[in-house]
């Protein structure tokens, strides 16, 4: 596969035809006041050219990142980079990776700028030009990186399956994926996934929800949650026009490197929030379905205990029980598609 070939259209749109977010043709992209009030209030600090060319359609930025190493699928300019450089504090590391030389150049140019801004002695991000089909050549090693985030980017690859390989190849074990990007609910007609519009628009590219379990499934992962979701406005009489028989969602999905079952069982076991993610003092959502209410102790699946027990959030619950006893299935949604059904907050 030539993969720079397939993305021409796609490093055309966002390096030349986008000069702004005021540019797209659709309502993908997440509006500010859909955004955490304390992230909010981070995006105040990042640099207005930076926040201009921001094509993202949610707010894929999860908690407890102190000192975390944070790879961006798709960075463009740098906003979700400049965003995480504050949430990993000066001990951690942020690495942007794009394809689009245009979108770079922003984010590398104002690098000293948000160093200084934050009060950092050296900056804590780095920026890589390439594919995030090709995160070796990008110089990502093996279970190098703690978090993987995207924002809308992933439904643009050509390869979507060598990317999420990618990304499991890359992440320490019970490291965790967490992305936002754009959902169909069916099958993408094939005499539209090539159209050079509805690719930049994020819509010929959306990912289809059995697809997309099916596709994590082979790349051996069982259990990916949704956080949140929005469905996604066709603004454009043309768009419309050609694509509109298709519903568009902007979904937060989160997905972990462990070795889950591909059903949620039950083990008996329970888990309660400790309350000490910073910023989080009364509640902690992992999905949909789990809302972790402080000292309030929740029966959880043998995957959500695993989610919870084998990742950096160990440390702010009080997890018990094992898995010595098996008492059947747990009544737990267990994969994208029935968790894309569930209701969540915008972005």
């Amino acid at each position: 596969m030539n993969l720079p070939s397939a993305h021409d259209d796609i490093r055309h749109y966002y390096g030349e035809v986008l000069q702004s977010s005021g540019d797209l043709k659709t309502g993908a992209c997440c509006p500010l006041e859909a955004m955490p009030e304390a992230m909010r209030q981070l995006l105040a600090d990042v640099h207005p050219e930076v926040k201009d060319r921001f094509y993202g359609c949610g707010s894929p930025l999860p908690p407890a990142l102190d000192g975390m190493t944070v790879l961006d699928l798709g960075c463009g300019t740098g906003r979700d980079v400049y965003l995480l450089s504050r949430l990993v504090g000066e001990q951690g590391r942020v690495i942007g990776v794009d394809m689009t030389p245009e979108q770079l150049e922003i984010a590398v140019r104002h690098q000293a700028w948000h160093a200084a801004r934050y009060g950092h002695a050296r900056s804590n991000v780095s920026f890589v030009e390439g594919y995030i089909e090709r995160l070796d050549a990008c110089g990502i090693a093996d279970d190098s990186i703690d978090v993987v985030v995207s924002n809308c980017v992933l439904n643009l690859s050509p390869d979507k399956e060598r990317v999420f390989a990618e990304i499991f190849r890359v992440l320490k074990p019970g490291g965790e994926l967490y992305f936002s990007d754009v959902f169909a609910d069916r099958r993408i007609p094939p005499e539209l996934r090539t159209d050079p519009l509805l690719l930049g628009e994020c819509l010929a590219g959306a990912l289809y929800g059995e697809d997309f379990r099916r596709l994590l499934g082979r790349v051996g992962c069982n259990d990916a949650r949704s956080v949140s979701q929005s469905p996604i406005a066709l603004l454009d009489a043309q768009i419309e026009a050609r694509i509109g028989m298709v519903g568009f969602r902007s979904v937060t999905m989160r997905a972990f490197k462990l070795p889950l079952e591909d059903r949620c069982e039950d083990y008996g076991q329970t888990a309660t929030y400790r309350g000490t993610i910073a910023g989080l003092p009364h509640a902690f959502v992992l999905d949909g379905h789990h809302r972790f209410e402080t000292g309030r102790p929740l029966r959880v699946c043998g995957n959500t205990f695993d989610m919870l027990a084998r990742s950096r959030y160990a440390d702010h619950f009080r997890l018990l029980g094992d898995t010595g006893v098996h008492f059947g299935l747990f009544d737990c949604a267990t994969g994208p598609v029935t968790a894309l059904a569930a209701a969540g907050a915008c972005c």
